[in-house]
């Protein structure tokens, strides 16, 4: 069944985009929405001239073909009522280019009912990471199958003064209905390098609190002594995340992080290794008190994210998937909800890139192996072959989301584990965006109003480079199975499946 046209929309954030020019037909518009950020050059002809619109402060231009959420119908702008068309006049892009303000490193959180969607990321005076200033968040409301999004907000609580705010990673106690937002303040202008070559911590633990859906936030509570403790005299640096945070079926609340461990400080005076190693925060009374787990104890491992794996009648074990210098990303397992890991070890199939780029993974129940055809999955989308049913798989599943180029951030794919357990078991990537790409996050929302699982994904993307604009898409899990190829052509690069941009 063709896609409806239905009418270009952009977003009103006061200054105005110029769309990519090498738009090929009309046609092509059907079954895609625009991706990449042209920095000069006319639009394409067929195209109106529209002002740019943005999620925190980014230019954004979508197409609307509908308002349903996956993959084969798009949803609606960010931040734009569905049917607005008429923008006004609005500064020029240039002014922004000149401040280099720049919004990085994403993270997502549904929050029931409805879910609620909160998209977080960090503003930067410029790409630098040593130029983070403060986080910042929008609110996406899921209703009749569209999402709208309110305006960004500056999170004025999330910072400590003469601290930079960093990495955002949120959770959700479902039992206290509480969001706790974590990230990390940074003295100064303080690099990460300079703490490791130094061999000295000068991050914080910090969170916020929300028992209103994010709708407000409570003061920053600095957490370091409470739950790094001891340790950090032994950390050079640590961070959380970034992306989202987990709760186990017991009530356990994990953060997932990292730390530069001191392994030989003095050599002629300087601290002479240090090795990166995964682990998590967590706990257990719902967020009154904090503390460290165990890392990963051998392999190399930075920036991660956790899911926990049911193993059926035998219970379950939580996932750790992290970012490594090794070539490959770098997996490891606790058989004790996050308090200590056992030994990591590399997944060849989820190549890094040159210098590695964080990911996420998101974990849900497998569907049923048997289905009927008018139900969920074949109705909404019958063109898409039958998936294969493996000869052993998890109940839970997991999906990962990562650049998949080796030697750059290029080209953002979504690649599916049917055994997460086994670090052979991922699928090729079905690429959803060609461009530059790098940080993502994540999430499982739901249900579709055609009954098909749902998931979103917020990464950073850009035509040129990877940190020009936040964007955000979603999907569902049978395109995911049926591993369908972005609908581009080929002389293009900027086209994702139907989705909005941050």
């Amino acid at each position: 069944m063709p896609l409806p046209l239905l009418p270009l929309l952009a977003l009103n954030s006061g200054k105005p985009t110029s769309l990519h020019h090498r738009l090929p037909s009309l046609a092509s518009l059907l079954c895609t929405c625009f991706w990449g950020l042209h920095r000069g050059g006319p639009p394409h002809p067929l195209l109106p001239r529209r002002q740019g619109g943005d999620l925190f402060g980014v230019p954004l231009t979508a197409l609307l073909a509908s308002t349903r959420l996956s993959v084969g119908t798009p949803v609606s702008c960010l931040g734009c009522p569905v049917g607005r068309e008429e923008l006004p006049h609005s500064p020029s892009l240039a002014q922004e280019r000149r401040t280099g303000l720049t919004y990085r490193v994403p993270a997502l959180l549904p929050v029931p009912p409805g879910p609620t969607l909160l998209a977080f990321a960090e503003q930067r005076l410029s790409p630098d990471d040593a130029h983070a200033h403060r986080l910042v968040q929008r609110t996406g409301t899921l209703a009749g199958g569209s999402v709208r999004w309110g305006a960004a907000s500056v999170l004025g609580t999330a910072a400590l003064d003469e601290h930079r705010s960093m990495n955002p990673c949120p959770v959700h106690d479902a039992r206290t209905a509480t969001v706790f937002l974590f990230f990390i303040a940074v003295r100064g202008h303080t690099p990460e390098a300079a703490q490791i070559a130094a061999g000295r911590n000068a991050a914080r633990l910090c969170c916020v609190t929300s028992r209103d859906a994010g709708r407000s936030w409570g003061s920053a509570r600095d957490l370091t002594a409470e739950a790094v403790g001891g340790a950090e005299q032994d950390w050079a640096t640590f961070a959380v995340g970034p992306g989202h945070g987990v709760q186990l079926r017991s009530g356990r609340l994990l953060v997932p992080a990292y730390t530069y461990r001191v392994d030989r400080r003095e050599c002629f005076g300087k601290t002479c290794r240090t090795s990166a190693h995964s682990f998590a925060f967590y706990s257990d009374d719902h967020g009154r008190t904090w503390h460290h787990g165990g890392l990963v104890p051998n392999l190399r491992s930075g920036e991660c994210q956790l899911a926990m794996v049911d193993s059926g009648p035998a219970g379950g074990v939580l996932y750790c998937n992290a970012r490594s210098p090794l070539g490959s990303r770098v997996q490891a397992l606790s058989e004790d909800e996050g308090t200590t890991f056992l030994p990591g070890e590399l997944v060849p199939s989820l190549a890094e890139t040159a210098r590695g780029c964080q990911g996420s993974i998101v974990g849900f129940p497998a569907p049923p192996s048997r289905r009927p055809r008018d139900e969920g999955w074949g109705a909404r989308t019958p063109e898409l072959p039958e998936p294969p049913l493996p000869l052993s798989q998890s109940p839970t599943w997991l999906l990962y989301s990562h650049p998949v180029g080796r030697r750059a951030r290029l080209r953002m794919g979504i690649r599916l584990s049917r055994s997460p357990l086994d670090p052979h078991s991922w699928t090729e990537p079905w690429v959803i965006y060609e461009g530059p790409s790098g940080y993502s996050d994540l999430a499982a929302i739901g249900p579709s109003p055609g009954a098909a699982l749902t998931f979103a994904c917020v990464y950073e993307s850009g035509a040129r480079v990877s940190f020009e604009e936040i964007s955000f898409c979603t999907f569902s899990l049978s395109e995911v199975l049926g591993n369908r190829s972005v609908c581009h052509p080929p002389s293009s690069s900027v086209y994702g499946p139907e989705c909005s941009m941050m």
